[in-house]
């Protein structure tokens, strides 16, 4: 299924109904919508409209391409490499400033190797902090399209953070954590004291061409 994925980018205008009409085309001609993305544009020659994004896989796509075309509300419509093939899987960074942009320094370094050998890696960072800010962005990852796993950066991290590093987990999604006080250390996965070394195993556990494995080394300090 996967490698009949396609991506399409629809620009309509801003009004009631539009969506449904769109996915209900999908949806008559065989299409399953893996993906969905919809929002108000803010600049450009678009400004005010909408822009809805959508990966389908399977159905007759051509079809499914000319019938949305014919939709009054529909001003563009352009076939689109799928999030997947252009950014890959992501790394999600939070914490500290300083000690984010280590764990970045070491993933996007990796990152690097991998892509240049055809791979798509990317890496998303933002420093942070305040446990009700970090507790509700380690809640949000689990939303994100193709986080597959997360690194925090801090000295201390525990309270709220832990819960929602807990529920993380269950969602699917490992968490490493930088040698810090506090409980988050006690539920993450794997607890690395180098912030290099952390960005870099991240990275090369998601890859599919290296071989380490967190699963490996749960629940170790590294």
């Amino acid at each position: 299924m996967e490698e009949d994925k396609k991506a399409l980018r629809i620009v309509v205008r801003n009004e009631i109904g539009v969506l449904r009409d769109v996915t209900k085309i999908v949806a008559d001609f065989e299409g399953n919508i893996t993906y969905a993305q919809t929002f108000i544009i803010k600049y450009g020659e678009n400004a005010g409209n909408a822009m809805i994004y959508l990966e389908i896989e399977s159905g007759d796509f051509e079809r499914i391409k000319k019938e949305i075309e014919k939709l009054d509300s529909v001003l563009e419509l352009e076939e689109e490499k799928p999030f997947e093939e252009v950014f890959g899987k992501r790394v999600i960074i939070f914490g500290g400033g300083a000690l984010v942009s280590q764990v970045a320094l070491g993933a996007i370094s990796e990152a690097d190797r991998h892509n240049l050998r055809g791979e798509r890696i990317s890496v998303d960072t933002m420093p942070i902090i305040g446990e009700e800010e970090l507790a509700e962005a380690v809640k949000a990852v689990s939303r994100l399209h193709r986080a597959e796993i997360l690194v925090l950066a801090g000295g201390l991290m525990g309270g709220k953070i832990t819960d929602e590093v807990k529920r993380l987990r269950k969602a699917g999604i490992p968490v490493i954590a930088l040698n810090m006080f506090g409980t988050v250390p006690r539920v993450a996965d794997v607890v690395i004291s180098d912030p290099v070394m952390a960005g870099t195993l991240a990275v090369m556990h998601i890859s599919e061409k290296a071989k380490f494995d967190l699963k490996r080394v749960r629940g170790k300090r590294i």
